[in-house]
């Protein structure tokens, strides 16, 4: 990939992820990674931190650029692809990681048959721990897969999926680190009731949950399984898993992926709809 150019249209957190993360692979050179975003101050910071090429002019990135990044908010897609439409080549191949956007509003506003890959990174791939699910357009091709996992994988892990399950990604990954986040805080907060320190709560919390992700990839084993190895008899992981089962907490969580789920369809409908329009 480092012979081909890449562009990115948004310079936000997500866009800078990937950014670093391919420049510090040095799968792309930064004299061959184009930039650009609406805000001259974003761009400059760009420019000073990475070395690459940077624009405001959305169609200069599309003409020079093989693979094309779209890194902004699903609000701004249709008018950027409306900007970009003249310029976008069939064997340019387009990246979107624009939550919600349907990869049928994209085909529908550039050249027919153009290749095109939906993305859903969340938040984590700025420390290079994301999960990335991706979702190929009619005609992108295999090659094109291995570019996309080849650019996600540097921030994370890849998985693929029909794009139909983009929504439900949304709703599990998507959304999900905010889910921890609170689980988090909430259990800070009782470490806090039972004495300890905010300090020492924050770093129990979170280390526990960072140490049990990594458990279960190293043993590969069911989330029950693991579970039960820490349940004795009578004892005292019983008695709080009791009362976690007393508050629901399985249909919660299952409740809260569902409804952002449907959130996530109601967005790409509601744009599909707009397009029509």
């Amino acid at each position: 990939m480092s012979k081909n150019k890449i562009g990115f249209i948004g310079a936000g957190n997500m866009g800078e992820a990937l950014l670093s993360g391919i420049l510090k692979d040095n799968t792309f050179f930064a004299s061959d990674v184009f930039v650009s975003d609406l805000s001259a101050t974003r761009l400059k910071y760009i420019k000073k931190t990475y070395g690459v090429r940077i624009t405001d002019d959305n169609k200069k990135i599309t003409k020079t650029s093989e693979v094309i990044i779209l890194a902004i908010k699903p609000s701004g897609v249709k008018d950027v692809l409306k900007e970009i439409a003249s310029a976008f080549k069939r064997e340019k191949l387009i990246i979107s990681i624009a939550a919600g956007v349907p990869i049928e509003l994209i085909e529908s506003s550039l050249p027919v048959e153009t290749r095109i890959i939906r993305a859903m990174p969340n938040t984590p791939a700025l420390i290079k721990e994301g999960i990335t699910a991706l979702a190929a357009g009619r005609h992108a091709s295999p090659e094109d897969m291995k570019i996309a996992r080849k650019i996600f994988n540097l921030v994370g892990k890849t998985i693929t999926v029909e794009e139909y399950l983009m929504d439900a990604v949304t709703g599990l990954s998507g959304s999900g680190p905010a889910y921890i986040f609170i689980i988090i805080e909430a259990l800070a907060d009782a470490g806090v009731k039972m004495g300890l320190s905010r300090q020492d709560s924050q770093i129990l919390a979170a280390q526990t949950i960072i140490g049990s992700a990594r458990l279960f990839f190293a043993k590969g084993q069911h989330p029950g399984q693991l579970k039960d190895m820490v349940t004795s008899p009578a004892g005292t992981t019983i008695a709080g898993l009791h009362a976690l089962e007393q508050g629901s907490i399985r249909a919660v969580l299952i409740n809260a992926v569902e409804k952002a789920t449907k959130r996530s369809q109601e967005i790409g409908r509601a744009m599909l709809n707009n397009k029509e329009r």
